[in-house]
């Protein structure tokens, strides 16, 4: 750790669950040495875009949200028969673009194949996650937007609390999209609607509602 860190360090311990920190010029070998320091088990998630870094503590709910959507992109993935790797929040940079960011969840499903045993992913040679996850409770995830465009991150899911959002890329940025392009029986709606009766009837209920919902469309 070093004198220039320390100030991020210091304000990193007074943040709170579901607030967020900026800092702007903070170099690529000051956020390096964050992630460093803040080690693997650490509360908060850094995204860092060419001298901005941006710290989130999540909340408890935010956290109920990103791990029922984890599990039901698994029931996606085995109902549909298709591929499916989960990053969770692993750390995605490319120094050379100066981009670092923790998604709240990452999956690769196109490029399954593709990252099967491969540890760590390397940004060089490796694609990107082909589905990225974001709970914007309390903050926008106007930032990671950006670096998930820059990284060519193919499609976003959005979660505000009471409205999914997914959008996909584009040439000029993330547009909205009606259906997932990894998994195109997915709308909008329908992860509005099993995210809300995770709430209600409990995560469990609500996975095998989805199940079943899913093989009835079959």
């Amino acid at each position: 750790m070093t004198t220039q860190t320390q100030p991020h360090i210091d304000a990193i311990s007074a943040l709170l669950p579901g607030q967020t920190l900026t800092f702007d010029e903070v170099s690529w070998d000051e956020y390096d040495q964050l992630l460093l320091g803040l080690g693997h088990r650490r509360r908060v998630r850094l995204a860092y875009n060419r001298g901005r870094l941006e710290i989130i503590s999540p909340s408890s709910k935010h956290e109920r949200y990103k791990e029922f959507l984890s599990h039901l992109a698994r029931v996606l993935a085995i109902e549909l028969g298709c591929e499916l790797e989960s990053l969770g929040s692993t750390t995605l940079r490319q120094q050379w673009q100066g981009r670092g960011v923790e998604p709240d969840v990452c999956f690769y499903v196109q490029n399954a194949p593709r990252i099967i045993g491969k540890n760590p992913i390397d940004l060089n040679v490796d694609p990107p996650p082909d589905v990225v996850v974001e709970i914007d409770l309390s903050h926008p995830s106007t930032i990671k937007q950006s670096i998930y465009h820059g990284m060519g991150v193919r499609e976003l899911w959005n979660y505000d609390g009471q409205q999914a959002t997914i959008y996909v890329l584009t040439e000029h940025g993330y547009a909205q999209a009606q259906n997932s392009m990894a998994f195109p029986v997915l709308t909008p709606n329908l992860l509005s609607e099993f995210l809300e009766k995770s709430e209600t009837a409990g995560q469990s209920a609500a996975l095998q509602e989805f199940s079943a919902r899913l093989r009835g469309q079959r």
